[in-house]
């Protein structure tokens, strides 16, 4: 029997009632749905609609139907049910009888899938919380390996300046803790429960809504019946973090794929993360990464869909947000699935430190450095640098780096370099030099992983108070 069927006198087209069934998909919300009927049935009990005997009949049932749920895929096969909500009535009668239909008093489907879907984002977020903990972690301890390792900075893809591989590394992790941040910030966001909202204008019986939100801990009620039904924006604003995941990982896959090259030889691959030609026996391919690198698309088109689904709907339920429930899923499988893979590829991954501290010492990345030795002897900025670069082109024409250059020479571009311009030009004193907060001084990136130490632990923290 249909949740709506009173008022219809003609069976619905069979294409269609097939088509327009949503428990294909939402069958995976049966937890959330679990939960929240048995706030609601309480609630119902507080209100003098069911009694003692009635409640725990229902609260029963509805714990039997989420073990079987959990158990057996097979249970959930039904071509009937319309819904999770329509599913777990049907079941609920089943088990307990006419009164089964008592729970359904004073509610709507229409709060029930925006509770639904807040406590299944709110449980995806403290998982994803926790993966980003972990990839943060793998990402650190990278950092802290690689010790005083140098290599390239590049802007435009061309060297610009040396920096330490952990600063390097240390690039990629505020990305994610920012991640992690907007996250929690959309966690907090969305943790009010719809429960008590009705179809469109409110409960229509006398339900305590404070007590059904702290049941579900929701940190309070929704505030208004009409936005709480409608109400889609917590899963736009998770799905556009998730894109924006998936764009920090790509962008990290990129640079990852780019060091990997012969061109570079930066890395080196791990095999468990990569595989072969099928043509060519020599090669080793970046399979992981790149893969990566595709998610993204999906996760942005997921984004898109959401967006689009949203803009043009007028206030309250319309049909249309069931179509924000695939994307959704999508986008959060996608991502879920990605952080043990690449946390994986990065804990195996070899940094050839060699070669990269061969590149930091080339290319002509002291020049900045150069420069600034004459600023600090009067020389204005501006003037520095293009004498700096003068030296540069007479280096290019020897064939030479610019610590190559004699002081004879110097002294032709400005007399005012002395000796102790040499020590000025080597990779340590380059990398000294950049010492400010945030900058790639050796002593500032170790107070930068310190500092990512504990930010990290922060939210390793705020994961435990959540579970």
């Amino acid at each position: 029997m249909k949740m709506w069927s009173g008022r219809f006198q003609k069976p619905l087209d069979p294409v269609f009632e097939k088509w327009q069934r949503s428990f294909g998909f939402d069958q995976r919300l049966l937890a959330y749905e679990i939960a929240a009927s048995s706030a609601h049935a309480r609630a119902l009990k507080s209100a003098g609609i069911l009694t003692a005997d009635e409640l725990i009949s229902i609260l029963k049932g509805l714990e039997e139907i989420g073990k079987r749920g959990a158990e057996s895929s097979a249970f959930l096969e039904d071509d009937e049910a319309e819904d999770v909500h329509h599913f777990v009535e049907k079941q609920l009668v089943a088990l307990v009888g006419d009164t089964g239909y008592k729970l359904h008093s004073g509610r709507s489907r229409n709060e029930q899938i925006a509770t639904d879907l807040r406590l299944y984002i709110r449980a995806a977020i403290d998982e994803l919380t926790s993966e980003i903990s972990e990839w943060s972690t793998v990402l650190l301890e990278r950092a802290e390996r690689a010790g005083n390792s140098a290599m390239p900075a590049y802007t435009h893809l061309q060297r610009a300046e040396p920096v330490l591989v952990a600063h390097w590394l240390l690039a990629y992790l505020e990305m994610f803790l920012r991640d992690a941040g907007r996250i929690a910030d959309c966690r907090r966001r969305l943790n009010e429960c719809p429960l008590g909202s009705g179809a469109v204008a409110g409960a229509t019986l006398t339900l305590d809504r404070r007590t059904m939100a702290r049941e579900l801990e929701f940190t309070c009620p929704t505030r208004n019946s009409i936005d709480a039904t409608s109400d889609r924006d917590f899963i736009l604003e998770f799905v556009n973090a998730l894109s924006l995941i998936g764009i920090h990982l790509s962008r990290w896959a990129e640079e990852m794929i780019l060091f990997s090259t012969q061109e570079y030889n930066f890395i080196h691959l791990p095999e468990s993360y990569s595989t072969g030609s099928s043509a060519m026996p020599q090669k080793k391919n970046a399979d992981l990464l790149e893969l990566t690198r595709g998610k993204a698309a999906r996760l942005i088109g997921d984004s898109l869909a959401l967006t689009v689904a949203l803009k043009g709907l007028p206030l309250a339920y319309n049909k249309d947000l069931q179509e924000m429930q695939t994307p959704l899923f999508e986008a959060a499988d996608t991502v879920l699935a990605l952080f043990p893979l690449v946390t994986g590829w990065m804990n195996e991954v070899e940094f050839n430190h060699q070669r990269m501290q061969q590149a930091a010492e080339s290319s002509f990345m002291n020049a900045w450095a150069a420069a600034t030795y004459l600023v600090e002897r009067g020389v204005p900025f501006r003037l520095a640098h293009e004498q700096i670069g003068k030296a540069v082109q007479m280096a290019i024409e020897k064939n030479c780096e610019l610590q190559k250059l004699s002081l004879d020479e110097l002294h032709q571009i400005n007399p005012m370099f002395g000796p102790d311009i040499y020590d000025r030009l080597t990779l340590q004193s380059v990398l000294e030099i950049h010492d400010v907060p945030g900058g790639t001084a050796p002593r500032r990136v170790k107070h930068a992983i310190a500092d990512a130490k504990q930010r990290i632990a922060s939210i390793r923290e705020e994961v435990h108070a959540n579970a």
